[in-house]
């Protein structure tokens, strides 16, 4: 039940920087941007998730961090192409 907790709290913690992302594409009707990557976003973070509950060992944390990693990268390419 704690890794639960733990992969539901960790999901949680992206939600106002991604979130805020997708709401200032939305207001700004810059859609365009995020979608293409919206799908290669949510599974990244659905298997970060599956991850975060299955297992602790070090390839999977390593499994882990690279689902994260993809996560911020379309982040950040969403930033920044929302800014320019």
């Amino acid at each position: 039940m704690q890794r639960i907790a733990r992969a539901h709290a960790n999901c949680i913690e992206g939600l106002p920087i991604f979130g805020g992302l997708l709401a200032i594409a939305i207001m700004t009707s810059r859609t365009g941007i995020t979608d293409p990557l919206a799908s290669w976003f949510l599974g990244a973070r659905i298997v970060q998730s599956i991850i975060h509950l299955v297992s602790t060992n070090p390839p999977a944390v390593s499994l882990r961090f690279t689902a994260f990693i993809i996560q911020v990268a379309i982040g950040v390419y969403w930033s920044w192409k929302l800014m320019t």
